[in-house]
């Protein structure tokens, strides 16, 4: 370990980069690692390494002035990892309290004040043949004081009209946003929607969603009720050249469409000013063909961005998984685990996973088999990523 003699002042607000051997998970493991961190946070994050196997060879000051001057300071004895410790086999990747988004916009419109937005298209998203009923709702929002602005990876409460058997107002309903904070038509007061009208049987009778069909059947020109934005979960890196793995099924499409529309759409890259540079890869789980949501753009960013971007379908009614049953998206996440844990290596990759709450279970199953493939404990390894803000999941 390179030590010095120099002092730490505890009040200092300096960085320090850490300097870890033997820490992470795959080919991590076997590389000099280097951690910046406040003076508040240094102890911490020594104790952490330690913990999990890693041997610290140097800890540095950053000048805060020059921001690239180093003062050498000694790590604390106790602290470090001993020389007779023998690694863990399946360490968890280096976890960083995740980012506080203070500038994100939450419930510019509440429940008793909510925006009265217009509705401006209502159209089907389903093919000949499909199951069940999707449609895309965009609603203006101009004319807002104040303007209602989001960001991708947000929803938006509709509040259907009507009441309720008790005779008192619907309550409203949480929708991911499916456009990106510009609009589908990048005049930045629209927002869209992409919802499934739910529809089941009880007792002999077929029960349809309230909201989900107050908003399939709704007419342009139409006001709605509107209120939020709220979410901070599924939010995107700053990061351009971030890796983003995407988990879908259904109308859990919805975050990663607006995902992909801000990766991928000329307008879009010449409007924010943040044109990604990583790797995006989504997995779509339908049961039928014609239940593929958006299908064509995403194939159109395939063509024309075949070097950042992959799109996996399992549609379940269609294709068989190895073993002979119905392909599922976890399916999907076996097949590929090897690409996958890969990716989850590299501290840039993120994972969203949004769609129906039963698809949790499965992917679980898949990625704690996967991960046991290569020596990690996905029970260990989940957390760390949701720690690290690097693991996002949506579902209902």
């Amino acid at each position: 370990m390179r030590v010095s003699t120099g002092r730490a002042n505890q009040s200092d607000s300096r960085m320090f980069n850490v300097v870890v051997e033997g820490f992470g998970i795959g080919q991590q493991r076997q590389a000099e690692r280097v951690f910046t961190v406040p003076f508040s946070q240094l102890q911490s994050t020594i104790q952490t390494i330690a913990r999990q196997g890693g041997v610290i060879t140097g800890v540095f000051a950053i000048d805060g002035s020059s921001g690239n001057g180093a003062d050498p300071m000694p790590a604390p004895a106790a602290e470090t990892a001993a020389a007779g410790d023998a690694p863990t086999p399946a360490a968890a990747p280096a976890v960083t309290k995740a980012p506080a988004h203070a500038t994100v916009p939450v419930n510019t419109y509440k429940p008793k004040t909510p925006f009265l937005g217009t509705v401006t298209e209502n159209y089907s998203l389903v093919g000949e043949g499909a199951i069940g009923r999707v449609n895309h709702i965009t609603f203006d929002l101009a004319g807002g004081d104040p303007q209602l602005e989001y960001v991708e990876g947000q929803s938006i409460g509709i509040i259907p009209e009507g009441t309720d058997a008790n005779g008192k107002p619907h309550k409203l309903r949480l929708y991911s946003i499916a456009s990106t904070r510009h609009g589908d038509n990048m005049a930045t007061h629209t927002v869209s929607l992409c919802v499934r009208q739910l529809e089941y049987e009880q007792d002999g009778e077929t029960i349809k969603g309230v909201c989900s069909t107050y908003l399939c059947d709704i007419e342009p020109a139409a006001k709605v009720k509107i209120t939020g934005p709220v979410g901070k979960e599924m939010l995107l890196p700053d990061d351009e050249e971030a890796n983003v793995i995407m988990l879908a099924t259904g109308t859990g499409i919805a975050p990663m469409r607006a995902y992909l529309r801000r990766m991928f759409e000329p307008a879009e890259r010449d409007k924010n000013g943040w044109h990604f540079r990583g790797k995006a890869w989504l997995f779509m789980g339908v049961p039928k063909t014609p239940n593929l949501l958006y299908d064509a753009d995403f194939e159109h960013y395939l063509k024309q961005y075949p070097d950042n971007f992959r799109y996996t379908k399992a549609i379940s009614r269609e294709q068989q998984n190895a073993k002979g049953g119905r392909m599922y998206i976890q399916d999907r996440v076996l097949e590929h685990a090897d690409e996958i844990f890969t990716l989850i290596e590299d501290p840039k990759t993120h994972v969203y996973m949004c769609g129906l709450k039963g698809m949790e279970p499965g992917i679980d199953e898949a990625m704690t088999a996967a991960a046991a493939a290569k020596g990690l404990d996905w029970s260990e390894l989940r957390p760390a990523l949701k720690k690290a803000g690097r693991w996002h999941v949506e579902t209902y």
